[in-house]
């Protein structure tokens, strides 16, 4: 694939600097949550400096929760180590246009240890990394593209925040799924987020309606898996700043709304060997020919499934998506083109890919990807054949696996695998049981709204 417009090299970035049209850029790393995090460098400065040397950030930020609050219990950063810093190390691969801000530049970075110089294990984009080399050693590379979806609000960010988030404006007011005349209501931010997307090297291939009021869907073109993990957390974030520039609100969440489907980050994946994909093959599985490569990735992907859930659904209201005849799967089953599937195989031949609809659109790239590729090199590892392909409505199947049904019970089964914590690290392994745990606990802490609503007057 051609490198994608909106992508700079350094000689390219000093040269907008001499004509003024770059005077910021932006050095990002992503937290626990997905969210970008990092500084905005003077020009002059990052050429001089950070490019070559990188920067540092306080290590304490893998280690809070989504108020920026300190979180104890984590062994990697706390207050007896003093909270250091971590060495933020700009990946230059990743240099491009951030078109959606004015004069301004971005750039993704590695974190790493100030002292040993390693990467920091328990960073998504680490961890990752991690699996894309384990992946190469096997003689494997991976393409991906991920499908999210999200839903637009009249409302400021501020006004959602007055409100406490609640009695939103949709901007739309009926299903619009495909549906082009209420999209075309939509089409001042739709529109403003393709053009800038493209622009800054996330090239986009279409927007569309989504089922739920206000809900709409952008997909952009596959990558190599950690260029799409790249542009995954990029296109949230200029979508959000988007939405915010035009005065509206943009989500994420799994679950906004009860009323709603929730909104998905349906993962696509097809698996090369060098040059060749590896997924073809001579074996006939329903419709399509396929390789052992092919059966031993899905079986794996399938056989850790619930053990890695909560790589794919990272908070309470994840859970709250996996609801039967929504869109959203609540079995662990694999098919052909069958949407009441977690695993959805598409196409044939060299487009032959498997499609994972269980990761929410709140999920954090590196970790779905980094989950997604431990998994299926496990089941080629190990020949892990996957069930029998299921046909049917997978929803009125009583004898298949299911997806945890709560963040709690998915965290459970993560803490329990023993081949998690050999995959990923002990470390890393435990620092996540934290993290989920941690949010679990706040949730569980709260008086919420429905609550109120149920208990104030009549018990």
């Amino acid at each position: 694939m051609t490198n994608p417009a909106g992508m700079l090299t350094i000689e390219m970035l000093a040269a907008m600097s001499e004509t003024d049209d770059i005077d910021t850029v932006i050095v990002a790393f992503t937290d626990h949550q997905g969210q970008l995090l990092g500084k905005r460098i003077d020009i002059d400065f990052f050429l001089e400096e950070v490019a070559a040397d990188g920067s540092h950030g306080c290590d304490y930020l893998l280690t809070t929760d989504l108020e920026m609050e300190v979180v104890p219990g984590y062994a990697y950063a706390n207050w007896e180590l003093g909270y250091g810093d971590f060495h933020i190390v700009p990946d230059l691969s990743t240099l491009r246009i951030a078109d959606w801000l004015p004069g301004t530049a971005i750039v993704l970075s590695d974190l790493a240890d100030t002292r040993t110089h390693e990467p920091v294990a328990v960073a998504p984009r680490s961890m990752l990394r991690r699996q894309i080399e384990k992946a190469s050693q096997a003689g494997f590379s991976a393409k991906t593209a991920s499908e999210l979806e999200y839903f637009l609000f009249e409302d400021s960010y501020r006004e959602a925040s007055e409100r406490g988030y609640a009695g939103l404006t949709p901007v739309g007011w009926y299903s619009e799924d495909y549906h082009l005349f209420q999209g075309t209501r939509e089409e001042f931010f739709n529109r403003a987020a393709r053009r800038s997307l493209t622009r800054s090297g996330i090239p986009v291939e279409n927007s569309k309606g989504e089922t739920g009021v206000g809900q709409h869907e952008l997909n952009i073109r596959y990558a190599g898996i950690l260029e799409m993990a790249d542009r995954h957390a990029l296109m949230k974030q200029a979508m959000k700043e988007i939405a915010d520039d035009l005065g509206i609100s943009i989500t994420f969440m799994a679950k906004p709304r009860d009323t709603d489907a929730g909104s998905s980050c349906h993962v696509h994946l097809s698996l090369w060997d060098g040059d060749r994909p590896a997924f073809p093959g001579e074996e006939s599985i329903g419709e399509v020919s396929v390789s052992d490569e092919f059966r031993w990735f899905l079986g794996g992907w399938m056989a850790h499934a619930a053990e890695l859930t909560p790589f794919y659904a990272p908070t309470v209201n994840s859970y709250k998506r996996f609801v039967d005849a929504s869109w959203a799967p609540t079995k662990i089953a694999w098919s052909y083109d069958n949407r009441t599937a977690g695993f959805r195989i598409v196409g044939s031949g060299p487009s032959l890919r498997i499609e994972n609809r269980i990761p929410g659109s709140d999920a954090n790239s590196y970790l779905v990807y980094a989950a997604t590729l431990a998994a299926g090199l496990d089941g080629i590892a190990n020949r892990i054949e996957p069930p029998a392909m299921f046909t049917g409505d997978v929803y009125e199947a009583a004898d298949l696996p299911s997806v945890p049904g709560t963040l709690r019970d998915a965290t459970d089964r993560f803490a329990d695998s023993s081949w998690v914590r050999e995959t990923f690290g002990s470390d890393v392994h435990d620092h996540y049981i934290h993290f989920f745990r941690t949010e679990q606990h706040a949730y569980d802490s709260a008086v919420t709204d429905w609550e109120r609503r149920r208990y104030f007057e009549r018990i």
